[in-house]
C-alpha cells in the first residue's frame, strides 16, 4: 500500500462480478455454494449451531470458512433456474445472519478479531456495526461487488497490510486514519470512521458506473477516490496471524480455535458452542475465537 498514491490499475471486464450468496448461489460440482457474510466475524453461538444444522439438512453436513471471515455451506441443492428452493433459503434466514437480502453481498467487513476485547488502540466493534447499518440502508450500495472489501484494523497491526477497497487503522482511542484502495486517506476522528467509510463506498458506487465493465475495486478506478496523504507515523507495524490456543491477557477467557482445512465438523461446532461460550469471532486464519463468561 503506497504513502504517496501508486499509478492506477484499471482493467476492462467482462462479466459480471459472480461472487455468491445466498440469493446468487454458486453452481460448483457438488451443488450449490453461498457465502455468508458476517461484519467483524462475529456471530452468536446459537446462529453457528442453527446454520450448521441447514448444512446438515441440506448440505455436505459442514459450515465452512473464509479467509475473509465469513461463513460458507456447499453442496446445496439447486432449482433449474439456478437458484435455492425456497425452503433452504428460510432454513438460512431463520439462523439470523441474512438481515438484509438486498444486501447480502455488500457486507464484506473485515476487523482485528479482538478488537475490544484485549488490546489494540480502539475498540472498532461500534465502528463495525455503524458501518454495517449504513451499507443496510442505503439502496445505492446494494449494487457493489461480492468482491468490495472493508478492513478495519484497531492498532494492533494483524490487518494493516491486507489488502482493501477502504478500510482504517486506530492511531489512537480517538483517532483513525481511512484507507481507499492502495492509498491512505484523511485522519479522522473514530466516532465519523463509519459515516465517511460509508460516503466513500457512495461515492466508488457513483464513479464506477455500471454494466458489465464497471469497475469491482477502488484501485481500478482511473482516478483516485480521495486525496491521499501520507502514512502517519503512529500507523500500527504489520503483526503476525494470530497462533491458535489461548489468547494472552485473556487466559481461560478467550481461545483461538483453528478449524483444519477451513471446516467447521459437527464435533468442532459442538466445541465451539458450549454453554459456557456466550460470543464467536470468525478469525480471518481460518479459525475462530470463542469468548466464555
Amino acid at each position: 500500500m503506497s504513502d504517496s498514491g501508486p499509478t492506477r490499475r484499471t482493467r476492462t471486464r467482462t462479466r459480471t462480478d459472480m461472487c455468491p450468496g445466498v440469493h446468487r448461489p454458486w453452481p460448483a460440482e457438488d451443488g450449490a455454494l453461498v457465502r455468508l457474510r458476517v461484519p467483524g466475524g462475529r456471530v452468536s453461538p446459537g446462529s453457528l449451531v442453527a446454520l450448521h444444522r441447514v448444512a446438515a439438512g441440506y448440505g455436505d453436513g459442514e459450515v465452512h470458512v473464509t479467509t475473509r471471515a465469513n461463513l460458507q455451506l456447499r453442496a446445496l441443492p439447486m432449482n433449474e433456474d439456478g437458484h435455492l428452493a425456497d425452503e433452504v433459503v428460510a432454513a438460512i434466514a431463520a439462523t439470523g445472519l441474512l438481515p438484509a437480502p438486498a444486501h447480502e453481498l455488500v457486507r464484506n467487513v473485515l476487523v482485528s478479531p479482538l478488537t475490544g476485547l484485549v488490546g489494540g488502540r480502539a475498540d472498532l466493534r461500534p465502528v463495525t456495526d455503524r458501518l454495517d447499518a449504513g451499507l443496510r440502508a442505503d439502496p445505492g450500495l446494494a449494487g457493489l461487488s461480492g468482491r468490495f472489501l472493508f478492513v478495519l484494523d484497531d492498532g494492533r497491526g494483524d490487518l494493516v497490510n491486507r489488502s482493501a477497497d477502504l478500510g482504517l487503522a486506530a492511531l489512537d482511542a480517538a483517532t483513525v486514519q481511512l484507507r481507499a484502495g492502495e492509498d491512505w486517506a484523511a485522519v479522522v476522528p473514530v466516532e465519523e470512521a463509519a459515516d465517511r467509510l460509508v460516503d466513500l463506498a457512495r461515492d466508488f458506487a457513483a464513479a464506477r458506473g455500471t454494466g458489465p465493465d464497471a469497475p469491482w475495486h477502488v484501485r481500478e478506478l482511473p482516478e483516485p477516490l480521495a486525496a491521499a496523504r501520507p502514512g502517519d507515523e503512529r500507523l500500527p507495524a504489520p503483526a503476525p496471524a494470530m497462533p491458535y490456543g489461548p489468547v494472552p491477557g485473556a487466559p481461560g477467557r478467550i481461545e483461538h480455535i483453528g478449524a483444519p482445512g477451513g471446516v467447521l465438523t459437527r464435533a468442532l461446532v459442538d466445541r465451539l458452542t458450549g454453554e459456557d461460550v456466550t460470543e464467536l469471532i470468525v478469525t480471518p486464519w481460518r479459525g475462530v475465537l470463542t469468548v466464555r463468561t
